[in-house]
């Protein structure tokens, strides 16, 4: 049986997460709309999710010994200031360093709102409830994200980036006034080491686990494509692909549909297929989708962006839900924070490093070679699944070690 602080705990992630790809959208588009160069778009986007690669270890410490409202709470505030600052900055015409620091303390929000999600979701459902919790989780996101590039593209065509980030800042204060309906209780009594060594203790469990391993090792190069992809898209598909800035917004929306249509059917494709096949459909859609853009002609320019964009949302946002779950599931309660953390570094700390590489191979090289970076990446990310024990788990598992490989 469900909690019923629940719906507000899905409140919380679902806008974090909205406000965390509107303001991605907006500051990109506005950036290229302004003329900037491809390394300054990269060094915005970078910026904004710097706060994933900083913040999340020691913000995982403190999920495991703090009650979750309160990070929640701090969260929001952070979501609230940055997007303002980041609006009266783009209302200004400044597109650039300043920009950048307002989006580090906006994301600062989204990344403890997301570690404290984690921790609370096991209390709020049963852990074989876990893939449904997880995908209405998802859902709510996915269609937040939908509307997230057609807000971006129709603000920025019209001058008026700033408003993107002004509804990044009401969906902070969505989020503080769901934190006022979930418990307040801190996590039981654990002894408390040092950071560094509470840090590390998370990160060992995840080096020395067969299933936690190579998911981590799939993350950190599947955001790195991804990363590098997003800084390169709106450049590329301006250049490249002759799209003005309403037709990129439409094609990107269209990730958006990928989220929802595999959120939809996540629970029930995750009860129903191999999880191994699912843990490597994810990263293998990506590669797919990277390649099809990178061979199409002008002429198809938006058909292949589109289709990529689905095709990022589809099978990722499968991937998301079953190795969430599956986390939550052989993760011990006292190392929850720590293991999210660890996860969540790998999976969105490598934002930046992605981003800046994407926006210098670009300038460096032409935006027409530089596409062909994220195909590379997102093919290690495959390969990190197929080369591990993944892709023989059948099934969810209940607890440590219940792998059953297949032959």
């Amino acid at each position: 049986m469900a909690s019923p602080f629940l719906p507000a705990l899905l409140l919380a992630g679902i806008m974090a997460q909205f406000a965390d790809r509107l303001a991605l959208d907006t500051m990109t588009l506005a950036a290229t709309q302004a003329g900037a160069s491809p390394r300054l778009v990269g060094l915005l986007v970078a910026a904004q999710s710097a706060a994933w690669l900083l913040v999340s270890l020691p913000a995982g410490v403190f999920a495991d010994r703090v009650a979750p409202r309160g990070l929640i709470r701090i969260g929001g505030v952070l979501m609230v200031v940055g997007a303002l600052a980041g609006a009266g900055l783009l209302a200004t015409g400044e597109p650039g360093w300043m920009l950048a620091g307002s989006a580090f303390v906006a994301a600062m929000g989204p990344v403890v709102i997301a570690l404290s999600i984690f921790v609370l979701m096991p209390r709020a459902v049963a852990v074989a409830a876990l893939p449904r919790a997880n995908g209405r989780l998802e859902l709510g996101r996915a269609c937040f994200s939908l509307a997230a590039p057609l807000i971006a593209g129709w603000a920025v065509a019209r001058g008026s980036g700033w408003f993107g980030l002004l509804v990044c800042a009401l969906a902070g204060a969505l989020v503080l006034a769901a934190a006022t309906r979930l418990p307040g209780e801190r996590p039981a009594v654990q002894p408390r080491l040092p950071l560094h060594r509470a840090i590390a203790e998370g990160g060992l469990f995840v080096a020395r686990h067969p299933y936690l391993r190579p998911i981590a090792l799939c993350a950190i190069a599947w955001n790195l494509a991804f990363f590098a992809f997003t800084a390169l898209a709106a450049p590329y598909a301006a250049r490249v692909l002759l799209l003005a800035p309403e037709a990129i917004g439409l094609a990107s929306s269209v990730y958006g549909a990928g989220l929802i249509a595999g959120a939809l059917g996540g629970a029930t494709l995750i009860a129903r297929l191999p999880t191994g096949l699912l843990l490597v459909f994810g990263p293998a859609s990506s590669l797919v989708g990277a390649t099809l853009l990178a061979l199409a002609p002008v002429a198809l320019g938006w058909h292949a962006l589109a289709l990529t964009f689905f095709l990022f949302g589809f099978g990722p946002i499968l991937w998301f839900i079953t190795q969430t779950s599956l986390r939550q599931a052989v993760t011990p309660q006292p190392l929850l924070g720590r293991v999210s953390a660890t996860l969540t570094t790998a999976m969105y700390g490598m934002r930046p490093i992605g981003a800046l590489a994407g926006g210098l191979v670009g300038e460096w090289f032409g935006l027409a070679t530089a596409i062909w970076l994220p195909v590379a990446l997102f093919g290690l990310s495959t390969l990190a699944i197929l080369a591990s024990k993944m892709p023989g788990l059948r099934e969810m598992p209940e607890g440590v070690l219940s792998l059953r490989a297949t032959g």
